[in-house]
């Protein structure tokens, strides 16, 4: 019972501190309570016996997106007047339109209900004990490929921004 309230309370703490992001005033009090809900959503997972996600959430979303979302606040000038922003080539009915189908197909894929996975996971039963230990043990056996497939992804988005920030200078 004490688990499901401790759940329930962070929970509403999460929801809260995400309407306080989108509704802040200032760009900067806006990243604070980003913040703020990425602490609360670590102390979910670490309620609910996740903890080495808990600590990932701590260090890449608190420690790294955090600060790199603060860069970009305080090099953008945010100074200007609205007008500045406007594009009048912004298609605004195209995109009325997408967000309208995909709503739609994320409806009927709902609709359909969810499908168990396949028991072949739980055939390939881990060797190793604890939970830092099987996710570790699933990312290198059976999500090999996706990771590795992930990681070249990154990789190039890295390449493609050191060339990007190469040029400006």
């Amino acid at each position: 019972m004490g688990e499901a309230i401790a759940f329930y309370i962070i929970a509403g703490f999460i929801l809260i501190f995400a309407v306080l992001v989108v509704t802040a005033k200032e760009a900067v009090h806006s990243v604070v309570f980003l913040v703020i809900d990425f602490l609360f959503v670590a102390a979910l997972y670490a309620s609910l016996g996740a903890e080495f996600l808990a600590i990932i959430q701590i260090l890449v979303y608190a420690g790294g997106i955090v600060v790199l979302y603060l860069f970009v606040v305080m090099l953008v000038n945010l100074k200007r007047p609205p007008e500045a922003y406007a594009d009048p080539h912004r298609r605004t009915t195209l995109g009325f339109a997408l967000s309208a189908a995909m709503l739609l197909e994320i409806g009927v894929i709902a609709s359909y209900g969810y499908v168990k996975p396949a028991p072949a996971l739980a055939a390939v039963a881990a060797p190793v004990t604890g939970n830092t230990e099987e996710v570790g043990w699933l990312l290198y056996t059976s999500y090999l490929i996706p990771f590795e497939i992930a990681s070249m992804l990154l990789l190039v988005a890295m390449i493609g921004a050191i060339v990007l920030a190469k040029r400006e200078l």
